[in-house]
């Protein structure tokens, strides 16, 4: 890209949450950007009015079925010139995370399905902006040498990690002496541990400050969120365990803070909309207005801050000891995550029961020590085996403890 060309710019998961944010950032600065490709998975409707509205040269769909019918609806769009290609399946995602001639690929795919991506898109020389934090998790060692090795750069886009990159902003590594990354609480942050059991799907996903999309929204209930988020602290910043500190913040405006070693401490503090860290990552190192509501502190009154409840909300401690264990175990804690996670929004699980399936697989998918993509991504599909077993586990009990009833 030559100064003054806009920023060429593919979107993986540009029909979620993520993604529209990302797209009302192009809105706001329509000639700093141009949107080459879009990806998504399997909601071809949203797509097609994406592809309509910003003509990328190129898309992708996940699922095939849905990949068929976007093409069928472009074939016959008068809105729609000449179609873009239409690619399908994960490979789809990698081509267009890959493809040449990008500058920036923002990554808003959920799950470990973000990983081989953003790896393809390092390796071709573009910067990635990685809201999938469990690429990091999973991967963390090989996905960090490949930014080392890449033209691009890596950025974050949790707002958590975006607050801590823009504290660090021409501070060295060396005048850190700890990070605190900042958690909403979720929604049950005053609900009694035994009422935890009778959580619904939907209480879970009534975030009280994000719109999130459903897994993640579910791991901000659990406040696994926020344990992946101090693996992703310690791989992209490098800074040891003993150094992220985690407090409950339920106003949503401090992101994280930096305290350095004369014990000042600075903070990003802003009104909770994932444009601003988008903004941040994709104009960098430019600042430009956005479309963010300015901060009232007066109005705003009072900030608080509270320790977490590691009884109440055992999924944070799992992460920590996971990363702490290295090697393979955060890429298990991430795949039995996921399996859990999935299972209670398909109520097959009680929400007081995802810790439980996590720790059990970290207790039996003993995994690898060395950090290779190939033993994270072996480690990722037994831990799912092991995962679906121990929610069937659970399903046939509480079934016979139903007929026994």
């Amino acid at each position: 890209m030559t100064q003054g060309e806009p920023k060429r710019v593919a979107i993986l998961g540009s029909t979620g949450s993520i993604g529209g944010s990302t797209l009302d950032v192009v809105r706001q600065w329509p000639d700093r950007f141009d949107v080459r490709a879009l990806a998504a998975g399997g909601n071809w409707e949203s797509l097609l009015a994406q592809v309509i509205e910003f003509r990328p040269r190129i898309v992708a769909l996940r699922d095939a079925g849905a990949a068929r019918a976007l093409r069928e609806a472009l074939s016959v769009a008068d809105a729609v010139s000449s179609p873009p290609p239409v690619l399908e399946g994960e490979e789809g995602l990698r081509e267009i995370a890959g493809g040449d001639g990008l500058d920036l690929v923002v990554n808003g795919l959920v799950g470990s399905l973000g990983l081989l991506p953003t790896l393809a898109a390092l390796e071709s020389g573009a910067s990635v902006a990685i809201a999938n934090k469990e690429t990091l998790v999973m991967a963390g060692e090989p996905v960090m040498a490949a930014a080392s090795r890449s033209r691009g750069e890596l950025f974050p886009l949790d707002s958590e990690l975006s607050a801590i990159h823009q504290c660090l902003r021409g501070n060295p590594e060396k005048a850190v002496r700890r990070v605190i990354l900042t958690a909403s609480g979720g929604p049950f942050r005053l609900r009694s541990g035994p009422d935890l059991a009778s959580v619904t799907p939907e209480e879970a996903l009534a975030h009280p400050t994000w719109n999130m999309g459903p897994k993640v929204t579910v791991d901000c209930a659990t406040m696994m969120n926020k344990g992946l988020e101090v693996i992703e602290t310690h791989f992209y910043f490098d800074i040891p365990f003993d150094r992220i500190e985690t407090v409950v913040h339920p106003q949503s405006l401090v992101h994280s803070m930096v305290e350095f070693v004369d014990q000042s401490v600075m903070a990003q503090i802003s009104a909770p909309d994932m444009c601003l860290p988008i903004q941040y990552a994709m104009t960098y190192p430019e600042r430009l207005p956005s479309g963010v509501r300015s901060l009232d502190l007066v109005a705003t009154g009072s900030l608080t801050f509270e320790k977490p409840d590691l009884e109440r909300f055992p999924c944070l401690r799992l992460a920590r000891d996971a990363g702490r264990t290295g090697g393979t175990a955060p890429a298990v804690l991430n795949a039995a995550n996921e399996i859990a996670v999935e299972a209670f929004l398909a109520r097959e699980i009680r929400f007081d029961q995802i810790p439980g399936v996590i720790e059990h697989c970290l207790e039996r998918c003993v995994g690898h020590p060395e950090p290779t993509l190939e033993n994270f991504l072996s480690a990722d599909g037994f831990t799912r085996e092991e995962a679906r077993r121990a929610v069937r586990d659970l399903r046939s009990r509480a079934h016979a403890r139903g007929t026994a009833s």
